[in-house]
């Protein structure tokens, strides 16, 4: 769980197999003649006026169906798979002993550990049992938050969330955060809305419900009943929960208070109970993120039966597990979220499940091997100028705003300014000294490790800001910025191809990863970003006229959004994506500005590959969102991912660019431009 709102450009990923290991050092270095474009991607036979997105990447969608183990495939996945070749080779041979540094030794015990299916299978249920039996003996509401407050110690969050995070109106301090959670669904409204698919994956999950009951034990009447309770708090907890939309307003989360006004509030939840169990006596000033959540929470804890708790408290317990237990749990827990809920058609292969732990649990000490291995100086010096370059281009375009005052300029000057720039890795690699990881249980492995993680972030508390914490690990195929910290970072694992080539044509890396580091800085000032100050405090720093400017614009973008209908009659959801949608236009304008600032003085091929400067960077762009997905995955995108879906980010931007009809002269009734009534331009 992530405890404040990191942007990213991608969708999540998942992982695919991989039939060679290929070797990202070589990768990185083949010469600028073999990275240009990948022109065997294009269909050229489409017009690019009409459809870039099929222009740009038909070839590559027809000859690259979705992995039966994937429930979407895109470049982005491509560089998952090559990532995952070099993990496991590091993995297996750390498994050897073939390496003696700390993080070795972690990595290789614990992938041996989640290697070994036959103790995992000897095991079963076995390693829920002792948070079972606390759950049993539940007697009264306070124990009840006790035993709740120990499992948000292992990473299990019944209820509601918890974490700590800085303050975001003072990110000089970190501070306690309660959020709204407790839920089983990926959102809200598949509670809550009635269409017949929603129904029909209310039903199905009823039965995964049923069948986790089951496992651990129950009998076929009582596991069915028990799943109706499941689904009767849940409900509960989902009308109470604000909407995606509504979350994406950092002001609706935010709502400072202490213990005694909590208490005072909600005089029947014995809260210090529960603070006391965290191991926070004294939890002093803390978020209460959503409160008309948390007191809908506290009336549940005190009308709700306590065997309805211990019901709803084993299910929680079960779901967070499943993937990690005996084959009978993992393969209950894909065939409702992995088949039902995304499409995806096979399990993966237990060997790319175990990394995917190993780098949710101690990604870092993984983040390690792989650097010293895979990851040279070359691609963060490029990466570096083109972070320079992009910003200038941003002041430029900042300094040219009509609409905007001198006054809030200089405000916006003042946080480019500061913004800071993580690339590749962190400076300082995380401690695991405390950490335990052995060759034998992998359960207990985890369990481990997540109170090891849930005991770093408490101990945060009363400390300075880690300014070089990293909110993803070096191997992620991502990038994000973190609006508290006004900084936006760039994983290793990214910067590889085909999303970006050392000396490559500049036009093909500002085209993609130039036009990553423009969406990741226009973050920094689209609709949630902008109310965010240079010191990274949620604090108003524009004038209201320019406030009023501003989100008439985004209004627009909103509308432009909300035209589209990807699948059945589901569009897309202009509110919940518009962040990420003026990240993209902002972005890839931006990164057309300081490839051509940077291209100044510099003798250049007229065209390559048929293609002039323009056309390369705008097919780059392009071939950087190909992707194949799903019909299940994109109808659950549609509801709960902040990006829209691929295509549409290709083609949406585009038509407010007259930079893109211009470059490949589309003209008349060919030309995808909006009138000029509608066309946005924000950044």
């Amino acid at each position: 769980m992530k405890t404040k709102n990191i942007f990213k450009r991608s969708l999540l990923a998942s992982l695919v197999g991989l039939t060679c290991v290929v070797n990202l050092a070589m990768a990185q270095t083949a010469t600028s003649n073999q990275l240009v474009l990948e022109s065997m991607a294009m269909d050229k036979k489409a017009d690019p006026c009409k459809d870039f997105f099929q222009y740009s990447n038909g070839e590559w969608l027809k000859a690259n169906p979705i992995p039966a183990d994937r429930a979407r495939y895109s470049a982005y996945d491509e560089v998952t798979e090559r990532n995952l070749a070099a993990l496991k080779q590091i993995a297996e041979a750390a498994a050897k002993g073939e390496g003696k540094s700390r993080s070795a030794q972690l990595v290789g015990a614990f992938y041996a550990s989640g290697m070994n299916e036959a103790l995992i299978e000897k095991e079963g249920a076995k390693p829920l049992e002792p948070q079972l039996a606390k759950i049993n003996v539940i007697k009264d509401s306070q124990q009840l938050l006790t035993v709740i407050a120990g499992l948000h110690k292992q990473g299990v969050m019944p209820l509601f969330n918890f974490a700590v995070d800085q303050d975001a109106k003072n990110t000089t301090r970190y501070i306690p955060q309660i959020m709204q959670g407790g839920l089983g669904l990926p959102d809200r409204d598949y509670y809550l809305k009635n269409d017949a698919k929603t129904k029909d994956i209310r039903i199905k999950y009823q039965t995964y419900v049923t069948h986790i009951f089951g496992l651990l034990g129950d009998a076929p009447d009582q596991a069915k009943r028990n799943a109706a309770v499941v689904m009767a708090l849940e409900t509960r907890l989902a009308k109470a929960s604000l909407t995606k939309v509504e979350l994406r307003d950092p002001q609706a989360s935010y709502h400072l208070t202490d213990l005694s006004a909590l208490q005072k509030s909600d005089k029947k939840t014995d809260w210090a109970a529960y603070f006391n169990a965290l191991g926070l006596a004294q939890p002093g000033q803390f978020n209460l993120a959503h409160p008309k959540f948390i007191a809908e929470a506290g009336r549940m804890v005190q009308s709700v039966s306590l065997d309805q708790w211990k019901i709803y408290l084993r299910m929680q317990l079960a779901n967070a597990n499943a993937r990690d237990l005996s084959a009978d749990f993992v393969n209950a827990k894909f065939d409702f979220y992995g088949k039902t809920l995304a499409g995806t058609k096979e399990l993966q292969p237990r060997w790319k499940r175990v990394l995917s732990t190993i780098d949710n649990m101690a990604g870092e000490a993984m983040g390690e091997l792989y650097v010293a291995k895979f990851f040279g100086p070359e691609a963060k010096a490029g990466v570096l100028e083109m972070v320079g370059n992009i910003k200038l281009a941003m002041r430029d375009s900042i300094s040219k705003l009509e609409w905007m005052s001198d006054t809030t300029k200089q405000q916006a000057y003042k946080k480019l300014d500061t913004l800071i720039v993580k690339i590749g890795y962190p400076d300082t690699w995380r401690d695991y000294s405390s950490l335990q990881i052995d060759t034998g249980s992998y359960a207990a492995n985890i369990a481990r490790a997540s109170e090891f993680e849930f005991k770093r972030n408490l101990t945060k508390l009363g400390k300075p800001i880690d300014r070089n914490e990293w909110g993803m690990t070096p191997q992620t195929v991502n990038a994000y910025y973190n609006p508290t910290m006004n900084e936006m970072v760039f994983p290793a694992g990214i910067l590889q191809p085909p999303l970006y080539h050392v000396n490559a044509d500049p036009a093909a890396n500002y085209g993609n990863t130039g036009a990553t580091i423009g969406h990741e800085l226009t973050h920094a000032f689209d609709d949630e970003g902008r109310q965010y100050d240079a010191e990274g405090n949620l604090k108003s720093w524009w004038t209201k006229p320019d406030e009023k400017r501003f989100l008439l614009r985004v209004k627009a973008i909103e509308k432009q959004f909300d035209e589209f209908n990807p699948i059945d009659k589901l569009h897309i959801n202009g509110k919940l994506t518009a962040g990420e949608n003026i990240a993209d236009l902002g972005g890839m304008k931006i990164a057309l500005q300081a490839l051509h600032k940077s291209l100044e003085h510099k003798p250049q091929a007229k065209e390559i590959d048929g293609l002039t400067v323009d056309q390369r960077f705008f097919v780059a762009n392009a071939q950087s969102f190909r992707s194949l997905v799903r019909d299940e995955m994109l109808r659950m995108s549609l509801a709960t991912d902040p990006h829209s879906p691929d295509k549409y980010r290709v083609i949406a931007p585009l038509a407010n660019m007259p930079e893109f009809s211009d470059a490949f002269q589309c003209k008349g009734e060919r030309s995808p431009l909006r009138p000029t009534a509608t066309r946005v331009n924000i950044w």
